[in-house]
This record gives C-alpha cells, sequence and structure tokens, in this order.
C-alpha cells in the first residue's frame, strides 16, 4: 500500500456523493496518499469508502475511525477484503471503540471496556470463518484509534499500527514509544490558516468543542498534562496545542514536528477559515506534496 507521508482528513457529510467523489478526485490530483473518512452520524463508512474507491485511481481511502460497535467483527473482515481486492488495495480499515455518549446514547448499545473489547473484535476478525470469495492481492492492514498506552499497546501487538487523533507531537513521540519501530503511525492534525490570535482561536475552540466533552479524549489530554480546568475553559494553550493556526509556514512547522516525533503519516483536517464542515481546499492545494 503506497500510504506516503501526508494524507487529508475529512467530514464529507456537508458533501453530496458526487462532491465527495469529486473532492476524492482533488484530494488525488493534491499528490495527497489517502483520504481518510470519519464515522459517526451520517453515512456508513464502509459504503461511502466504496463508492470514493471506484471515483479515484490511486488514492488510498482509509476510515478515520469505522465504529466496531456499528458491525461485528466477520462484516468488517469481509468489508475489509471485499474493498481491498475491488479497489486493488486501496483500503485501509481504521477501527475504533468510539465514546460511551456515542455507542449508548446514539446507538443503544451498552459501552464495554475499550481495550477488551478491541482486542476481542481484532482477535475475532483473525479467527472469522473463511472468507470464500476472491481474495486481495495481498492481506489489507488494520490500524485502530489507540491514545492511552494499553490501546497503544494493542495496536502494536494486534493490528499494523495506531491512529490517533486529537492529540500533539508530545502524543506522537510518547505513540512511537510504545509502538516501536515497525507499525504505522497515522496521526491526525487540524489546521487553520489564520494569523489573527483571536480570530484563530474562536474558529479552533468551535471546532474542538464536541471533543472535549469525550471521556476518551479528556482522559487523554490530562495524561499529556492539560488540566480538567483548561479543558472545560478551553484555554488558549490547550487549543493552540491542538489546531496548528497562522501561515502556511507555520502549519508546516506542526506538520514536520509530527514527523521529528515518529509519525509515519499525517493526515490533515483543514478547517475553514469561518468555521464548518467543507474544508479549505485552498490550504490543502497549498500544502499539497505533489
Amino acid at each position: 500500500m503506497q500510504l506516503g507521508r501526508l494524507g487529508v482528513w475529512q467530514f464529507t457529510e456537508a458533501m453530496t456523493a458526487a462532491e465527495a467523489a469529486a473532492f476524492a478526485g482533488r484530494v488525488e490530483g493534491w499528490g495527497y496518499g489517502a483520504l481518510w473518512i470519519p464515522e459517526a452520524m451520517g453515512r456508513d463508512a464502509l459504503t461511502h469508502a466504496a463508492w470514493l474507491l471506484a471515483n479515484t485511481r490511486k488514492l488510498v481511502i482509509a476510515t478515520g475511525i469505522a465504529n466496531i460497535y456499528a458491525r461485528d467483527a466477520r462484516a468488517a473482515l469481509c468489508a475489509q477484503n471485499t474493498l481491498a481486492e475491488q479497489s486493488g488495495g486501496r483500503f485501509l480499515l481504521g477501527l475504533g471503540v468510539s465514546h460511551a455518549p456515542l455507542v449508548e446514547g446514539l446507538r443503544g448499545h451498552a459501552y464495554r471496556p475499550p481495550v477488551a473489547t478491541m482486542k476481542a473484535y481484532l482477535e475475532a476478525m483473525k479467527t472469522a470463518a473463511p472468507y470464500s470469495s476472491v481474495p486481495p492481492g495481498e492481506t489489507p492492514p488494520t490500524v485502530i484509534a489507540a491514545l492511552g498506552p494499553k490501546m497503544l499497546e494493542l495496536a502494536k501487538t494486534h493490528s499494523n499500527g495506531a491512529h490517533p487523533y486529537l492529540v500533539t507531537p508530545e502524543h506522537t513521540a510518547q505513540a512511537r514509544n510504545i509502538l516501536g519501530a515497525g507499525p504505522l503511525l497515522c496521526v491526525e492534525q487540524k489546521i487553520l490558516r489564520e494569523s489573527d490570535p483571536a480570530k484563530a482561536r474562536a474558529v479552533a475552540r468551535e471546532t474542538i468543542g464536541f471533543y472535549l466533552s469525550l471521556p476518551n479524549y479528556r482522559n487523554n489530554l490530562m495524561r499529556l498534562g492539560f488540566s480538567a480546568a483548561e479543558l472545560d475553559e478551553k484555554s488558549d494553550r490547550l487549543t493552540d496545542a491542538l489546531v496548528a493556526w497562522g501561515d502556511v509556514k507555520a502549519i508546516r512547522s506542526r506538520i514536520d514536528a509530527h514527523f521529528a516525533a515518529g509519525a509515519s503519516h499525517v493526515c490533515i483536517q483543514a478547517i475553514p477559515p469561518g468555521g464548518g464542515q467543507l474544508p479549505d481546499e485552498e490550504l490543502l492545494a497549498a500544502l499539497a506534496p505533489g
């Protein structure tokens, strides 16, 4: 799989299917290695991945993250093999345990202990009944959403690596130390082309606000040294750590900091200057690797 060093992470829920396919084509044309798509309250991530793969030629489509409570382990395995075979090995399955409020409140499932549940799911994928269709040319890779030390250790032993979201370069260094040299470390980084501190932080706070209400993210940020008060207040220090804002040079510096800390791939989420779900395509074009 030619994942490349730089990818794009993007909600496509505000785009029509045709608009999302056209956007994926532009991401491919800019030279990014992968387009990461989430799974939350909109499209089914694996079905949408099939559409995006069918409308691109070289781009890797990755789920960031497919919720394990949305389908059983065999369904995930079958979908992974199907998408990998159909696309010539351009599908990267990212799996995560999501968050208790979304699993219990939105889906109506009981939220179980995260590490043990993910471990059982990954083991069930490996021991599922044989896949009886035409297999992909190579075993497709799997990464897991991993923030804390125990989940990162599981990413090392039971998958091909980790996809941390809402993290800092300091976390990237800690993650690489746990993973060791081999596994993938695919880090998400929010970016914003706005050099006015007040304007930049206002948009950044609006963007990260929802995440700061979720326990898994809160726990991880407090492990990194942020206080509960900083999370509740969305302090300048926290906001600046999570959203790289400024000119293209400043944003590149943050991306490079993740690589220096051990990231193998950084997927950037380009927030538009006024906020919202649509990407800042001018910024993506300016940062394009190809």
